[in-house]
This record gives structure tokens, C-alpha cells and sequence, in this order.
């Protein structure tokens, strides 16, 4: 019980994955601008911290975790339905960064 001849033709077409311009959805142009921005601004935001972090040798502990809680409760705010997404994408990077930088367990 396999795939038909016809499948294995079309498995690459079957196979791509779908750039987001080609899928349908309920945003005008200028809401996936303005969802564009937001997401660059939050990855320039994301970035300075991890800079911040892991440059100023005066930096403290417990400065670098308000720096993280901030950036979460900014995060949060400008997407407030995507904490999974947060938590997938930028905390594991955090977490790592107070880590190395702090020698945390």
C-alpha cells in the first residue's frame, strides 16, 4: 500500500509551502504593514537586550531580568495573543543569554 504513481509525480508540488502573500486573509495591506513593523521593531528591541546583556560588564542580575521582563511585557503588548510564540521564539534566547552571562542553573 503505497503512494500511486501520480502522487510521487506531484509530491513537490504537493511538497511547497505556501510564501504569505499567496495566503488568504482577513488583513488589509496596511494591517500586514503595520503587523511588518511591529514584528521588526520587536526583533530590534529583542536584539539591543541581548546586546545589552551580553556587553556591560556592569549590568547586574537583576538588571538583566528586568530587562527580559520588559521586553516580555512589551512583547506581549503589541501581541497579545501570541505568548506560545514568545515563549517558542525569543525566551529560550534569553533564557540562554542569563545563563551564559550570569552562570545561572
Amino acid at each position: 500500500m503505497g503512494l500511486s504513481e501520480e502522487h510521487w509525480r506531484r509530491l513537490p508540488e504537493l511538497a511547497k509551502f505556501p510564501d504569505r502573500a499567496s495566503i488568504e486573509t482577513d488583513q488589509s495591506p496596511e494591517e500586514l504593514a503595520e503587523e511588518s513593523r511591529k514584528i521588526r521593531r520587536l526583533q530590534m528591541v529583542v536584539n539591543m537586550v541581548t546586546q545589552v546583556i551580553a556587553q556591560d560588564s556592569t549590568i547586574t542580575v537583576d538588571e538583566a531580568s528586568e530587562m527580559v521582563a520588559d521586553t516580555r511585557r512589551l512583547a506581549l503588548g503589541m501581541f497579545p495573543e501570541k505568548e506560545l510564540a514568545f515563549n517558542l521564539i525569543y525566551w529560550p534566547r534569553l533564557q540562554r543569554l542569563m545563563r551564559e552571562r550570569f552562570r545561572l542553573q
